[in-house]
């Protein structure tokens, strides 16, 4: 089925929001079978929505349009989908009870206006909205289907989950799975040089690499019928890529470097701490966002200052002097220090150059030091990142994680 989204709102062509109900469908749908060719978006215009229609109607099956729902003027999308297809607006009586109730519930009197939301082309099967005034629908005409769906995220998510969902899937008889392997420490070429000849014989499932914000992913895709499961059909690939691919693979789908370090700790009953110095406390924020950190973070401290290097974590001020700030030597005294005054099983000291000003030719900008410490076990790796001061940041932070997330896998 080939299918086409329709996005309407002016203020995503203006990027004041981004069209993230675009990429929900297209993950969803994908998952049943349901490919998406096209995704449209236009402004709040009837000329040109009519226009974006009459295309789509040439070359999908079905249409999806997301936003334009709501009571004002510029909600436009059920009247110019009735003008379309040439169908009359009839009043729907209990999405309008529905509504009146809604704003019974907030205690707020409901306006004329909103009575265009209980408003639909004939013979339009309504979708309820439970999180708001705007209900969807479905039309069907000339063998086309007509999704009609709210643009507020939330919205959009439970009426396509709870009402919508189970009516697409009878419109497939595939079934579309995906497994994503997350990759940090090889680079996208030397990715694809370890399975050139997987990707060259690729049929199904097909294999997708993407590089992004220094990491790299995998999406291995199979498609199967309804009595089949598609899994049968990754396992053997994800294999053979994790055989040549080895411990660079930290984890799958929506794992994150940070989730997965945390996960073991948790696991592992062990505790981590961070000293900070270039990333300013990025580290620590990253860590202490995954639920359940307090089980494992103990401390985070911000050594941004030499004195403070030296206070907190009994830097030498000799090795300042000879060595910098920015040294395997400072580095490597700040996680000692820093194991212990928190007496904590894991930790991690970064010091760094992040720009634009402080570089020098014998230390240039993105040259970082990262340490991490696991009991009397001490490691201290050189990196140099390119990019703007916020990159290098992120890029720092990434690479402590990860130096950590492969020091406790290989002690545990």
């Amino acid at each position: 089925m080939r299918t086409e989204i329709i996005s309407i709102g002016s203020e995503l062509l203006l990027g004041q929001i981004a069209n993230t109900d675009a990429r929900y469908l297209s993950q969803e749908l994908a998952k049943i079978g349901i490919d998406v060719f096209y995704h449209t978006v236009i402004g709040d215009n009837r000329v040109r929505f009519l226009e974006a229609l009459q295309i789509a109607s040439k070359r999908s099956d079905m249409v999806i349009t997301t936003g334009g729902l709501g009571p004002t003027m510029d909600d436009i999308t059920k009247d110019v989908i009735a003008e379309f297809l040439k169908l009359e607006m009839v009043l729907h009586e209990e999405s309008l009870d529905k509504i009146q109730k809604y704003f019974n519930s907030m205690n707020r009197t409901m306006d004329d206006i909103n009575i265009k939301q209980a408003i639909f082309p004939k013979g339009a099967t309504i979708l309820p909205n439970e999180k708001g005034t705007a209900p969807g629908a479905i039309v069907s005409k000339d063998n086309i289907t007509y999704l009609i769906l709210p643009g507020p995220p939330h919205e959009l998510i439970h009426m396509f989950e709870n009402y919508a969902l189970d009516y697409l899937k009878e419109y497939s008889n595939e079934v579309i799975h995906s497994r994503v392997i997350k990759i940090y420490g090889m680079g996208e070429s030397t990715v694809e040089s370890n399975i050139r000849d997987i990707l060259l014989t690729q049929n199904n499932p097909t294999i997708a690499p993407l590089a992004t914000g220094g990491e790299m992913s995998l999406r291995i895709t199979a498609k199967t019928d309804k009595n089949s499961d598609p899994i049968e059909l990754i396992a053997p690939v994800e294999k053979e890529i994790l055989n040549r691919l080895g411990d660079v693979v930290y984890g799958y789908d929506d794992d994150t470097l940070e989730g997965v370090l945390m996960s073991e700790l948790i696991k592992l009953d062990k505790t981590i701490s961070i000293a900070e110095s270039c990333t300013g406390g990025l580290i620590a924020n990253l860590l202490t966002n995954i639920p359940g950190s307090s089980r494992a973070f103990k401390e985070g401290l911000i050594t941004y200052s030499n004195e403070a290097k030296v206070k907190y974590l009994n830097v030498s001020q000799d090795t300042l002097r000879q060595w910098g700030a920015v040294s395997r030597q400072t580095a490597h005294e700040m996680i000692d220090g820093l194991l212990k005054a928190t007496g904590t099983d894991m930790g991690i000291a970064v010091t760094g150059i992040a720009g634009p000003d402080g570089g020098t030719l014998e230390k240039p900008v993105g040259l970082v030091y990262i340490a991490v410490g696991l009991g009397s076990n001490v490691q201290v790796n050189e990196f140099h990142f390119t990019g703007d001061r916020l990159k290098i940041k992120q890029a720092t932070s990434k690479a402590a994680l990860n130096m950590a997330r492969r020091m406790l896998a290989s002690f545990y």
